[in-house]
């Protein structure tokens, strides 16, 4: 079994300098199957990022589990790939250097980090990139960088917090339909975070919608369409219901948001 992700009651609450807390998320139970792609949705502050930097070992449950493959998630590892909306690259690293930064760490020998990140440079389309800093990139690239990155130490699951949520919408949907094209290729299990409905709905085969904080699945949706999916998939009837249905579960959460 490879990258079956089981979150079991997990809720978490944060603490105050005053004493007081905050619920960020009521108990969550969710099961994400092996090579599926599941995305989050749901109104901004509702606790979507806060589950996945569980998931990540980057925060830890104040009740519940998480297993992947049946261990318990104790912290970060390399099973788990993690890109963030912000740009996390190392400055004083190429683009080579920075995906090449896990597989160092692990001892790989130089051939083969070679190898891999050459494999990977071409599949993101940096090709010519290889020496660049990340400052001489734009954002779409940097991105494209820190995905590479993230799938060169072959993790079992990718974890992805707004990943494209910084960029021009034109730029936004290449890397939609490049990273749809390499979960195809890799079939890795994918969980994705955003709160743009069109987003959330031509990436996945299932769509998780968090209610307003303290955060709970309130609905899964299912997203049939076939692979490969071109962008003009968002015109049609069958995804124009899909996102109605969405926009007004959406829109439910976030009015309950401003009564609280």
């Amino acid at each position: 079994m490879k990258g079956r992700l089981s979150i079991r009651g997990v809720s978490r609450t944060f603490s105050g300098t005053r004493g007081q807390s905050t619920q960020a998320l009521l108990p969550v139970d969710f099961e994400v199957r092996e090579n599926d792609f599941v995305t989050i949705l749901g109104p901004s502050g509702c606790g979507k990022s806060t589950l996945l930097r569980i998931v990540a070992g980057l925060d830890f449950p104040t009740a519940g589990q998480v297993l992947l493959d049946g261990q318990p998630i104790e912290g970060p590892g390399a099973d788990r790939g993690v890109v963030f909306q912000s740009y996390t690259l190392f400055p004083w690293l190429t683009v080579a250097q920075n995906i090449r930064f896990g597989l160092r760490e692990r001892g790989m020998a130089e051939s083969l980090q070679r190898e891999r990140s050459e494999f990977f440079i071409a599949k993101v389309g940096l090709s010519g990139f290889e020496n660049h800093f990340p400052k001489q990139l734009s954002g779409g690239m940097q991105q494209r960088t820190a995905i590479a990155r993230a799938l060169a130490n072959d993790p079992k699951m990718l974890l992805l917090d707004e990943p494209f949520g910084a960029l021009d919408n034109q730029t936004r949907v290449l890397m939609q339909e490049l990273l749809l094209g390499i979960w195809e290729a890799e079939q890795k299990t994918v969980l994705f975070v955003t709160h743009d409905i069109d987003e959330a709905i031509f990436m996945a085969n299932r769509v998780a919608v968090f209610s307003a904080r303290p955060g709970r699945i309130k609905t899964e949706v299912a997203v049939d369409f076939a692979h490969p999916r071109h962008y003009t998939l968002k015109t049609t009837p069958e995804f124009m219901a899909i996102k109605a249905r969405l926009t007004e579960e959406i829109r439910a959460e976030s009015m309950a948001a401003q009564d609280h």
